[in-house]
C-alpha cells in the first residue's frame, strides 16, 4: 500500500528569483547596448565584454529557471525530499560557467601579453567603468537576502557578478597604470590574477554544491548526536542510519533502531523530534 501523506519538504520563497530576474534583465540590456556600441563605433573592447556578458544572461537564466521549476515541482511527490536539489543544480552548473568563463579571461590576457596591441585607454575604461557599475547594482540586488548563506542557487548567480565586478576593478588598475605610467603589460597582467581568482571561485562552488548532490552526509556530526540521543537509555542500539539535506541545514533523517525496550516507534520519533534540523524522520525498529 502506497503512503498517502503528503510530503511538502521545502517551499521555495519568490523573492530571491524576483530579483535575480531583475539582475537578468539588467545584464541582458548592458550586453545589447554593448555590443551594438561595439559594431557601429569599431570598438573590439565594447564588443569583447558584451560577448563576455551574453555568459552571465546564461547563468542568471539558469538560476532563475532552478527557482521556477523548484516552486513548480514543491507539491509533487516524484520528489522524494523535495525540488531542493533542483536549485543546488542549478548553483553546481553556475561553478561551472564561471570555470568556462575564467577561461576566456585567461585567452584574453594571454594574448594580449605576448601579442601587444595598441590598447585604445578612453574606450577600454568606459567599457570597464561600465561594467562595475553594472555589475555592483546587481551584487547589491542579490546580495540583500537574509539566506544568502544557505542558498547555493542565489549564491552562484552572486558569485557571477561579483567575479565580474572585481575583473573590472582590476582592469580599470591594469588601464590606469598603462595609460599613465606607460606599463602597458599590467592590463593582461590583471587579467591573469582575475582568473586565478574567477577558477579559484568556481572550484568553490562546485566543492560546495557536489556533496549535496551525492548525498555526502556521512561525516556530519548529527549523525552522532542522533545515536547518541537514541542509545541513551542503554537499550537500544542504532544499526542503521541515513541522513540527506532537504534544504539549508534542514535535513531528513532514516534510522533503524534495535531495542530491548517496550517503546514503540513514536517514542523514539519524539526523541529525535528535538533536533531542529531534522524535517522529516522515519525510524524502522526491530526487538533485540
Amino acid at each position: 500500500m502506497l503512503c498517502e501523506q503528503k510530503h511538502r519538504l521545502y517551499v521555495p520563497e519568490s523573492k530571491p528569483a524576483g530579483r535575480l530576474l531583475a539582475v537578468l534583465f539588467l545584464t541582458l540590456t548592458t550586453m545589447v547596448v554593448e555590443v551594438a556600441g561595439g559594431y557601429l563605433l569599431g570598438s573590439v573592447a565594447l564588443l569583447a565584454d558584451g560577448i563576455h556578458m551574453l555568459t552571465h544572461v546564461f547563468a542568471f537564466l539558469v538560476a532563475y529557471m532552478a527557482y521556477y521549476l523548484a516552486q513548480k515541482w514543491a507539491k509533487e511527490g516524484r520528489f522524494t525530499f523535495g525540488a531542493w536539489k533542483v536549485e543546488v543544480l542549478g548553483a553546481y552548473t553556475s561553478g561551472i560557467l564561471l570555470f568556462l568563463a575564467s577561461f576566456l579571461l585567461l585567452e584574453e590576457s594571454l594574448s594580449k601579453l605576448f601579442k601587444g596591441g595598441e590598447t585604445r585607454y578612453e574606450e577600454a575604461l568606459l567599457v570597464a567603468f561600465l561594467g562595475l557599475g553594472v555589475n555592483l547594482l546587481g551584487a547589491y540586488l542579490l546580495h540583500g537576502q537574509e539566506h544568502h548563506r544557505h542558498d547555493l542557487n542565489l549564491k552562484g548567480a552572486y558569485l557571477h557578478v561579483f567575479s565580474d565586478a572585481v575583473t573590472s576593478l582590476l582592469a580599470i588598475g591594469g588601464l590606469l597604470v598603462g595609460k599613465f605610467a606607460g606599463l602597458w603589460f599590467m592590463d593582461p597582467l590583471m587579467g591573469i590574477v582575475g582568473f586565478l581568482l574567477i577558477l579559484r571561485w568556481s572550484f568553490s562552488l562546485m566543492k560546495e554544491t557536489t556533496p549535496v548532490l551525492l548525498d555526502m552526509e556521512g561525516k556530519n556530526p548529527l549523525l552522532e548526536r542522533i545515536a547518541k540521543r537514541v542509545e541513551e537509555s542503554g537499550r537500544a542500539k542504532v544499526y542503521d542510519i541515513h541522513l540527506f539535506k532537504v534544504h539549508g541545514e534542514k535535513y531528513a533523517c532514516i534510522v533503524g533502531v534495535e531495542t530491548q525496550e517496550d517503546h514503540g516507534v513514536e517514542h523514539f520519533h519524539r526523541l529525535l523530534s528535538q533536533f531542529e534540523e531534522l524535517s522529516h524522520i522515519t525510524v524502522e525498529l526491530r526487538r533485540g
